[in-house]
C-alpha cells in the first residue's frame, strides 16, 4: 500500500488542478488510474467552463468523497498573495515515514488514500470532485454535478485531513464583504477625495469595528454538538497598487464565516451594516456609504451520532487505532459534508493529520503509515456499509 500510496502522491503533485480549471487534471488521473486498475470503470464527469471531477463505482454501496483541487494554486499567484513567498513550489520528496509537498492536506494526502481504499474495496462509490474547496464566486461545484447527474447513495465518508476526530457533525460557512465606497481624489491634493485622504486612510476605524462585531459574533455561540462558530477578515484591497498617486473611492474588505448553529447570512449583513454605519457616522468616514453583502454557502448539519455510518466508522476507528477517537466540540472546518447530509446522506468525515513542512511552511508533511492506515479505514467502511 505504500508505494501505491507514493504512486499516486506523485502523480497529484505532478498535476496542477486549479479550482473551477481541474478537467485537465482529472482526465489525466483518470487515464492513469484507466492503466493501473483497468478492471474499474473511471470516468471524468465536466462541469462548469472548465470544471472536472473523477467518478467511479464498483456497483452500489457508500460514497467514498475528496475533492481534486486544493485550497491555494501553486501555478498562480494565490499562493503568493497569501504566504507572501512566490519563489515556485518545490516537487513532492520523502525521507523515510514522512512525504511532503504542496496541498498535502487539502487534499492530497486524503485523495490518494481515498483513491488506494477504493481501488482495493471492489465496492462502494468514489468522487475525487472539482471545486471542492471554499472560494468567492465559486459557481457549480463537482459534488453538485455528481448529484445532479447520479443518485445519491444512503452514507458518505468525507476523506479530509484535520485532527485525530470523527466528525458527523460540521458547520456552515459563507463569505461576507463589506464596502465602503467615498470619492476618489489625488494623492498630491488629499482634499480633493471623500474622505479627505481617502478610504484607505480610515481603513483602521472599520477593521476595529469589525473586530468588536466579530468578537459578539463568537460570544453568541452556542455550541451547537460538535460544531462552532469562526469569523475572519482574510482580504482587504482598495486602490490601483501600479498607481498609488490615486486615491481610491472604495475600500473592500472579506470575511468568512462559520456557524454551527442555524444562522441567517442576510441577516448577519445587515447586522453588520447598521453597526459598521454607526461607527463611520463618528468619523471620517461620515459621508461614505457602507454596505455588506452576504455570499451564502452552505448551512450547518448533522449526522444523527447512532446512524450505521457512524457507528461503523467508530468501529473500524478503533480497531484501526486501537482506541475511541478524540471527542471535541466547537469544530469550525466545514466541507461538502454540509452539502451531502443537507441532501439526506448521512455522513461522516475522517482522515489523516498534517503539519507545516520544514523547509518551506507552505507545504505540508504527513506519515505515510498513517494514510495507509485511512487508506485500511476507507476501504472497510465502503466494503461493510449496506448499499
Amino acid at each position: 500500500m505504500r508505494q501505491q500510496l507514493l504512486d499516486v502522491l506523485r502523480l497529484l503533485d505532478t498535476t496542477p488542478a486549479p479550482r473551477g480549471e481541474e478537467r485537465a487534471a482529472a482526465h489525466r488521473v483518470r487515464g492513469w488510474c484507466a492503466e493501473r486498475w483497468p478492471h474499474i470503470e473511471w470516468q471524468v464527469l465536466e462541469h462548469g467552463p472548465a470544471g472536472g471531477s473523477l467518478v467511479a463505482a464498483h456497483g452500489a454501496g457508500p460514497l467514498l468523497y475528496s475533492h481534486l483541487d486544493t485550497s491555494l494554486d501553486d501555478d498562480g499567484a494565490g499562493i503568493g498573495l497569501v504566504t507572501g513567498n512566490f519563489a515556485p513550489v518545490g516537487p513532492l520528496s520523502v525521507a523515510g515515514d514522512n512525504v511532503a509537498g504542496f496541498g498535502l492536506g487539502v487534499a492530497r494526502g486524503p485523495v490518494a488514500a481515498a483513491l488506494v481504499a477504493f481501488a482495493e474495496a471492489g465496492a462502494g462509490r468514489l468522487l475525487l470532485a472539482g471545486s471542492g474547496t471554499h472560494r468567492r464566486g465559486g459557481g457549480i461545484t463537482g459534488l453538485e454535478a455528481y448529484a445532479d447527474a447520479y443518485p445519491l447513495p444512503r452514507s458518505a465518508i468525507v476523506a479530509k485531513s484535520g485532527p485525530p476526530i470523527l466528525l458527523w457533525q460540521e458547520p456552515g460557512s459563507f463569505y461576507l464583504t463589506v464596502r465602503v465606497t467615498g470619492r476618489s481624489g489625488l494623492a498630491m491634493l488629499p482634499d480633493t477625495a471623500t474622505p479627505p485622504g481617502g478610504v484607505i486612510e480610515s481603513a483602521g476605524v472599520v477593521l476595529d469595528e469589525l473586530a468588536r462585531w466579530r468578537t459578539d459574533y463568537l460570544a453568541a455561540d452556542p455550541r451547537v454538538g460538535q460544531a462552532g462558530r469562526a469569523c475572519g477578515v482574510g482580504a482587504i484591497s482598495g486602490g490601483w497598487s501600479p498607481k498609488p498617486d490615486l486615491l481610491p473611492a472604495q475600500l473592500e474588505i472579506g470575511l468568512y464565516l462559520v456557524a454551527g448553529d442555524q444562522v441567517e447570512p442576510k441577516a448577519l449583513a445587515a447586522e453588520l451594516a447598521d453597526r459598521l454605519r454607526a461607527r463611520c457616522a463618528d468619523s471620517a468616514l461620515r459621508n461614505c456609504v457602507v454596505e455588506v453583502e452576504a455570499e451564502s454557502g452552505a448551512a450547518a448539519a448533522a449526522t444523527p451520532a447512532d446512524a450505521p455510518v457512524v457507528t461503523a466508522a467508530r468501529a473500524a476507528w478503533l480497531d484501526e487505532f486501537g482506541a475511541e477517537p478524540s471527542p471535541v466540540t466547537g469544530w469550525t472546518g466545514s466541507t461538502d459534508g454540509v452539502v451531502l447530509r443537507a441532501r439526506g446522506v448521512d455522513t461522516v468525515r475522517l482522515g489523516p493529520q498534517m503539519r507545516p513542512a520544514a523547509d518551506d511552511p507552505r507545504c505540508d508533511e504527513m506519515s505515510l503509515a498513517q494514510l495507509g492506515a485511512y487508506a485500511r479505514v476507507y476501504r472497510r467502511l465502503l466494503t461493510e456499509l449496506p448499499a
